[in-house]
């Protein structure tokens, strides 16, 4: 058996959480106050995901950056590759909130969307 400490991120209390595992499989999750948090317990300790936020640069536009994210949490273990697709775009103004940079970003059927839009410069 094995335990981790893990701080539940999912709500402002920031429950302090004991996931008890036997191999890969989640035995018990102590310290939490809602189903909400056993929930992040398991999802952390089995297939841990995590919103991408990052910039692309843009050509033609007033601001040089617009802000990106991916539309939900992709899988941790992609952060690394996903950044380097970001790092490899460069847009056209204008842009505009919502507008989708990439469909799929890194096989994970998760869209990467702009978070803010640039006018033409």
């Amino acid at each position: 058996m094995e335990t981790k400490n893990l701080t539940c991120i999912v709500c402002p209390v920031g429950c302090s959480l004991t996931v008890t595992l036997e191999g890969n499989q989640v035995v018990s999750v102590t310290g939490n106050t809602c189903k909400r948090g056993e929930a992040y317990g398991i999802a952390e300790c089995t297939a841990p995901t995590r919103v991408l936020t990052s910039t692309v640069r843009v050509e033609g536009g007033a601001a040089p950056f617009v802000s990106v994210k991916s539309k939900e949490a992709i899988p941790k273990g992609l952060l690394f590759e996903a950044m380097k697709a970001v790092n490899e775009i460069t847009l056209q103004a204008p842009c505009a909130i919502g507008d989708v940079v990439i469909e799929d970003l890194c096989g994970s059927g998760i869209p990467l969307v702009t978070t803010k839009g640039v006018k033409k410069g």
